[in-house]
């Protein structure tokens, strides 16, 4: 990984003066991890990493979460004790530098005592260095991502297959035998399992909950976790017995408007232009109102990440990114659907990386 880490930061220095940052600082959130190697615990102990634009760059740690660094040498190491201001130490590596960038998600109080203790900087987020470069997948990255969606793929075939009951158990009952099996799949972390039935699958970001699935309902099951550092995230809709004329439909046009959407997904390909693919799909079968999110986000050490597929992103796909491909129809208080693949833009076309059925599945269990 040392070769990799030096390309990183290489890569990251170029982008700082590009933009025009003196100082990256990063904290919480997954650009420290994805530069340094070490993801920092949640505390109310700084951690964070100073690159200078033009020096070496700093781990500022906690003495107590050092032995948990793996040392580089593209960076220093400074531990520091409890009594010590971590504020100061950082404002100290800083120096003179006013035009900084801090993580996205460093803690406010930490924002704010560092522009108390660096009177006359710009700040701007650490996405608007890190985050393009981050999209943008190495190829061992994208391998990581396809074993990631594997595993998943693995439990979707078992919701498919009738494997996973469903009929009179609770959607948090499911929710949990889903997370139990991406577990058994390899996935270290289950990082959610949404599992919305009946018109609680109108809701996207359902929260599983005590209601108890019956029968003739759709079922939409959402979820993915953490495999070697690279998340999954996979969606399919079920039915508990045969769907009606309306539903047939609705899925029947949201299948053909996912399938359009990934084709669309190609390197030069703007992704407004992707989402614009689903929408117009969607708006010409008349549930364009039922359509009510972006058609994707980007994924990779987290499961939303840069490059979001939304009617606002006028950005360019390049080969590597990797981002889901999820347009879903919700009609409030009856049903709701929804299906979602990983897909990587290469030169060659969309890579998918889900290879589960995307056809109608009723399920008797």
């Amino acid at each position: 990984m040392t070769g990799v880490r030096e390309n990183r930061f290489g890569r990251v220095r170029a982008r700082m003066q590009e933009v025009g940052v003196e100082a990256l600082l990063l904290s919480l959130g997954a650009d420290l991890p994805w530069l340094s190697g070490y993801d920092a615990m949640p505390l109310e102990r700084l951690t964070m990493l100073v690159v200078p634009a033009d020096g070496r760059a700093t781990l500022v740690v906690p003495r107590l979460e050092a032995p948990r660094v793996e040392e580089d040498p593209a960076f220093t190491v400074r531990p520091w004790e409890e009594g010590d201001d971590p504020v100061a130490i950082v404002a100290g590596l800083v120096g003179s530098r006013r035009s900084l960038a801090v993580s996205d998600r460093t803690w406010a109080t930490f924002v704010i005592a560092l522009q108390g203790a660096i009177p006359g900087a710009s700040w701007i987020p650490s996405s608007g260095v890190v985050g393009p470069l981050r999209a943008v997948k190495e190829p061992a990255e994208i391998e990581a991502l396809a074993a990631a969606s594997a595993g998943a793929d693995r439990v979707a075939a078992q919701l498919l297959s009738g494997d996973i009951p469903l009929i009179g158990r609770t959607e948090r009952e499911v929710s949990d035998d889903i997370s139990r099996r991406l577990i058994a799949e390899g996935h270290q972390k289950v990082n959610f399992a949404i599992v919305g039935s009946g018109p609680n699958a109108a809701s996207p970001h359902h929260h599983p909950a005590g209601r108890v699935i019956g029968r003739r309902e759709s079922v939409v099951c959402d979820f993915g976790g953490t495999m070697g550092g690279y998340c999954s995230d996979i969606t399919r809709t079920v039915w508990t017995g045969p769907p009606d004329e309306e539903e047939v439909e609705a899925y029947s046009l949201l299948q053909h408007a996912q399938a359009v959407g990934v084709a669309a997904a190609r390197v030069g390909v703007r992704c407004c232009d992707v989402d614009g693919a689903t929408r117009e799909v969607i708006e010409a079968g008349g549930l364009g109102r039922a359509f009510i999110h972006r058609t994707g986000h980007g994924i990779g050490l987290e499961e939303h990440e840069d490059p979001y597929i939304s009617p606002a992103n006028r950005e360019v796909m390049v080969p590597g990114h990797a981002f889901s491909v999820e347009p879903g129809v919700y009609f409030a208080g009856r049903f709701g659907i929804r299906i979602e693949d990983i897909v990587v833009a290469t030169e060659h076309g969309p890579r998918v990386l889900n290879s589960v059925s995307h056809d109608l599945t009723v399920l008797d269990v």
